[in-house]
């Protein structure tokens, strides 16, 4: 079983930064990938950003320019460093991490953490 434990997050003005991390613990043998996903309210969760074991990184067009996501393997973090933030990047900010817990196939895990609320005022 894999834990998540995200920090950060919290209240802005419109144009500040906020910086959330993503810390994984449990029986972890290998992270494949590790990403940060968005829900505001009355809309489906979304994806952020993600960044898969090779360094490849994905953003939403919504975030490119603004976001960074960064992961620091020997800690099983993941950051994601917000600037530039904007009234629509209210959300609930969630970690996801995908990876296996050995060498066997079905020690795969697809863990969420709890959520961490970014509220950015106009």
């Amino acid at each position: 079983q894999v834990q998540l434990v995200e920090s950060g997050g919290g209240l802005v003005q419109a144009g500040g930064s906020l910086s959330l991390s993503c810390a994984a613990s449990g029986i972890i043998f290998t992270i494949n990938a590790m990403g940060w996903y968005r829900q505001a309210p009355g809309k489906q969760r979304e994806l952020v950003a993600s960044i898969n074991s090779g360094g490849s990184i994905n953003y939403a067009d919504s975030v490119k320019g603004r976001f960074t996501i960064s992961r620091d393997n020997a800690k099983n973090t993941v950051y994601l460093q917000m600037n530039s933030l904007k009234p629509e990047d209210t959300a609930v900010y969630y970690c996801n991490v995908l990876g296996y817990g050995s060498y066997y196939p079905s020690s795969v895990f697809d863990s969420w953490g709890q959520g961490t609320q970014v509220t950015v005022s106009s």
